[in-house]
């Protein structure tokens, strides 16, 4: 499945790094941004097959019922109750604890909609599981994705959140004008040449 889905990326034009990629990124937390359209995650989840990096992700329970549920936990899919999201970074940590390669995706944004206040939690799902945290990336203004720098929690989430929300200024989701970033100066400029 690796081979067929880059090769299907490059039919769709889709500029994948599957080269590049840490060596951390095999236990991590993974930020995929931006996020704005359900197309993210069929593209994102087709490039993070050719990149060989083995995800699970979470979604909201409600989306698991039949013929869906199975599929998505095929995919990985781990269901969220978000009534009781607070436990959840706990239950996340653990599940990352007990596996020797899993890289934990999650959408920092929350919603497909416009939301300059990310979540918080894979920053502490980061830090109670002793992972960094792997800056995955899908621009559709470049057409280009992969994953980027890998970034270590220092515990000072309003310092840290500054420094990851910088390597994503400029990029945009498929929805334009969605993604609270794409307006601030490009931080890829080599990118768009």
């Amino acid at each position: 499945m690796r081979k067929i889905n880059a090769f299907i990326l490059k039919l769709l034009r889709y500029h994948i790094d599957t080269v590049n990629i840490p060596p951390e990124a095999r236990k991590c937390v993974l930020l995929f941004a931006p996020h704005t359209s359900y197309s993210d995650f069929l593209i994102g989840r087709m490039s993070l097959s050719a990149m060989g990096v083995k995800t699970v992700f979470l979604i909201k329970k409600e989306a698991f019922f039949f013929p869906l549920g199975p599929i998505l936990k095929s995919l990985g899919g781990i269901p969220v109750d978000r009534v009781n999201v607070r436990k959840f970074p706990i239950f996340a940590a653990e599940y990352i604890k007990k596996q020797d390669e899993i890289a934990f995706l999650v959408s920092p944004e929350g919603t497909r909609k416009l939301n300059p206040n990310w979540k918080k939690g894979f920053y502490f799902i980061a830090q109670e599981a002793q992972v960094p945290i792997a800056l995955g990336y899908l621009d559709y203004k470049t057409r280009r994705g992969g994953i980027g720098p890998i970034f270590h929690p220092t515990g000072d989430y309003e310092k840290d959140i500054k420094t990851i929300k910088q390597y994503y200024y400029g990029m945009r989701g498929c929805n334009k004008g969605q993604f609270d970033l794409e307006n601030e100066p490009y931080a890829h400029p080599e990118w768009l040449q």
